[in-house]
C-alpha cells in the first residue's frame, strides 16, 4: 500500500526514474544479497538500495518521520540506515525503524530489473 508514503505530511512526493547497470563498479554490490548502497542525486535527499536476497528494494534516504532539513539525509550503516539529528533508526529489509515507535516508515519507490539494468521510480 502506498498510503503512508502518500499521506507523510513531512515528505512531498517527487518525479524521478534512474537507472543502475550493475556491471558498474559503483553499483556492483548489488549483485549480491544483503548488499546495499547509496545513490546520490535521485529522490528527495539520495536513494537506499539494497538486494535483499529475494528482490532489489529501494528508499528515500530521508528522514521520513521530520521535514527534510540539513541533516535529515540518513546514513547508511551496513543494511540500515540512521538519521543524526533524531537519531531514528530503519531497517533497508522492509523500511520499518528499529524501535517500531516511529509514525512513518521508509518512503519506497518502484524498482524494475531487467537483467544487470535496476529502474527506480516512483
Amino acid at each position: 500500500s502506498d498510503d503512508n508514503r502518500i499521506n507523510n505530511p513531512n515528505v512531498n512526493p517527487i518525479s524521478f526514474s534512474i537507472n543502475l547497470n550493475t556491471n558498474f563498479p559503483e553499483y556492483s554490490q548489488l549483485q549480491f544479497p544483503g548488499n546495499a548502497i547509496y545513490v546520490a542525486n535521485a529522490g528527495i535527499r539520495g536513494v537506499f538500495v539494497i538486494n535483499t536476497g529475494s528482490s532489489i528494494r529501494a528508499w528515500e534516504a530521508t528522514d521520513p518521520n521530520h521535514v527534510p532539513n540539513a541533516c535529515s539525509t540518513m546514513n547508511l550503516n551496513g543494511v540500515e540506515a540512521t538519521c543524526s539529528c533524531e537519531d531514528n533508526t530503519y531497517t533497508l529489509y522492509t523500511g520499518q525503524d528499529t524501535s517500531q515507535e516511529l509514525s512513518y516508515t521508509l518512503i519506497e519507490y518502484r524498482v524494475s530489473q531487467n537483467e544487470n539494468n535496476i529502474i527506480i521510480s516512483n
